[in-house]
């Protein structure tokens, strides 16, 4: 089977292997980001005044200063086709020349279909599977990480971290609603030379704390009813010194034993794109992460805390500041709970 087979409906066939063929897998890399961020600007006033709390408070105790608020006829695949574009334009892509897309997000347009298949028809992709994946905010890089290995053989493949978390926050909740804003980020993959691209990624899920981070209601173990609405179980809910905890206990050593097993120094490092999740929670805990030399970027004061978008968006806005050879980390973590990190030789 090869990418130009197609289905009785006329779509088009992947093809991950060809029996009787091995290929030697090819480096992987970055050859293009993009982001968008939704027009509405929401500072601290109005969503201090619905947390009952006042503005200087969120700015003291989370760094961020606003956040971008989609639209009400915006969804996940509206962010998420406008980052994609910018993203195919910028590593001078066509749609139809992807072989893969994936979507990490945890506010898709609707429980089904995926959300990456509307956004396959939107960007006129039709050589590409589509599908999503769900580790929250550490989600985009687990999709990058499918990627690599899907593409191992070759082609071209689109990932893509959106979250619409305006839709799911209770605004009365200081611990959630103070954080979030939405957003969009994506990167286009594909084959690189030897020794650049993706180095090596490490994913790690902690499911004993899933009840940390969770939407109770939903999907089928509590599923939309007049009572679940009215409990409010249909948003997002946190348990921030749980989190706070996670973060500060597993992120540094998860980061030490990752880049000591892939025989790096952390003096090495040249940049660190964490996720976005809390300035000051950032700011705590980097220093412990043994990376002395790295440029810490961020973009939480400007857009919040953009889930799955976190990432990208942040990387889209740094690459300008990468250059050739500089080694890359991204560190994410997010609900499950979930850690991925990813490094890159730029």
């Amino acid at each position: 089977m090869t990418s130009n087979d197609f289905c009785p409906c006329g779509c088009a066939i992947a093809s991950w292997s060809m029996p009787g063929h091995p290929r030697r897998p090819k480096a992987v890399g970055v050859l293009g980001c993009g982001h968008h961020l939704p027009h509405d600007v929401v500072s601290n006033e109005p969503v201090a005044a619905a947390a009952g709390v006042l503005p200087g408070w969120i700015e003291s105790r989370t760094g961020i200063r606003a956040r971008r608020v989609a639209a009400e006829d915006e969804a996940a695949s509206d962010l998420a086709v406008l980052a994609a574009e910018r993203a195919l334009a910028n590593a001078g892509v066509s749609a139809s020349a992807l072989r893969l897309i994936i979507v990490a997000t945890s506010t898709p347009d609707s429980p089904q279909p995926p959300t990456a298949s509307l956004v396959q028809h939107r960007l006129g992709a039709a050589n590409a599977a589509a599908f999503d994946v769900n580790a929250v905010c550490s989600g985009f890089v687990f999709g990058m990480e499918t990627a690599r290995r899907m593409i191992a053989d070759g082609g071209l493949a689109l990932v893509i971290g959106v979250d619409v978390y305006s839709r799911i926050l209770d605004p009365a909740d200081r611990r959630t609603a103070v954080l979030f804003g939405d957003g969009a980020g994506a990167c286009v993959l594909g084959p690189v030379p030897p020794g650049r691209g993706i180095v090596s990624v490490g994913l790690s899920t902690y499911g004993g704390m899933h009840d940390r981070i969770r939407v109770p209601a939903g999907g089928s173990r509590i599923p939309p009813s007049k009572e679940s609405l009215l409990a409010g179980e249909h948003y997002f809910t946190m348990d921030g010194r749980g989190v706070r905890e996670f973060v500060t206990d597993e992120l540094p050593r998860a980061v030490h034993l990752f880049l000591r097993d892939n025989g790096i120094d952390g003096a090495d490092v040249r940049h660190l794109v964490p996720h976005q999740a809390n300035l000051r929670m950032l700011e705590e805990i980097v220093p412990s992460l043994g990376l002395p030399r790295a440029d810490v970027h961020y973009t939480v004061e400007d857009y919040g805390n953009t889930g799955a978008a976190s990432v990208p968006v942040t990387m889209s806005e740094a690459g300008e500041r990468f250059r050739e050879g500089d080694l890359v980390l991204l560190a994410a973590f997010g609900g499950g709970m979930s850690i991925g990190l990813a490094l890159l030789r730029w």
